[in-house]
């Protein structure tokens, strides 16, 4: 073999070399380079849907899920709940919500896409405190009688009922506050997006 053929063969095997190792440097390079499009973990939490699943959920129980770093709760009310909603509207500050705190689609009776559920941002109106769910009725500390169950603000002494209504007398000044939501199934619901529904 011929000194040229050597060099002719060596040459080819370092193109070759050279080529493979550039084509992984540019694999690492790209990786991080393409992953920096993908949005943070922050911005994620800041405006991404949840889901939840309510399959076991209990008649008369809340449940809590975490969306743009706020709590919202999910409660499944019972018929006897559903029953008391009706009851307590001369004591509630907005009972017909038109305060606009909740989608188009939830502006009802029960404010909630499906009456037994209510989905609702766990923040007081007042100042922000986050109320305790508070399902007991006749709760002789939040009114007797009148207490259908709901959520009591400890910070100030607000009083919501189970529909995330207002309460007259009491330093919150509106209604909970009804995330945009959608019913995937029976079972999953997703917060923070409703398929364009509002």
């Amino acid at each position: 073999m011929s000194a040229e053929g050597a060099d002719l063969k060596k040459r080819r095997f370092l193109i070759a070399a050279t080529s493979v190792v550039g084509a992984v440097g540019a694999g690492f390079a790209a990786v991080p380079f393409i992953a920096s499009w993908q949005p943070s973990e922050r911005a994620k939490a800041l405006g991404a849907p949840e889901e939840a699943d309510i399959s076991k959920l209990e008649p008369g129980a809340l449940m809590r899920v975490k969306w743009r770093g706020k709590v919202c709760w999910i409660v499944h009310r019972t018929e006897e709940n559903l029953a008391d909603l009706k009851t307590n509207t001369d004591i509630l500050v907005d009972p017909n919500s038109e305060v606009d705190h909740q989608p188009a689609y939830c502006k009802n009776a029960f404010r909630s896409i499906k009456p037994e559920y209510l989905i609702a941002v766990g923040i007081c109106t007042h100042l922000g405190c986050s109320p305790t769910y508070r399902p007991d009725v006749g709760a002789a500390d939040l009114g007797g009688d009148v207490w259908k169950g709901g959520f009591f603000c400890p910070c100030h002494g607000s009083k919501f009922d189970l529909a995330g209504r207002v309460f007259k007398g009491v330093p919150a000044p509106t209604n909970l506050v009804i995330p945009p939501h959608m019913y995937l199934s029976d079972t999953q619901v997703v917060i923070g997006e409703d398929g364009g529904a509002a």
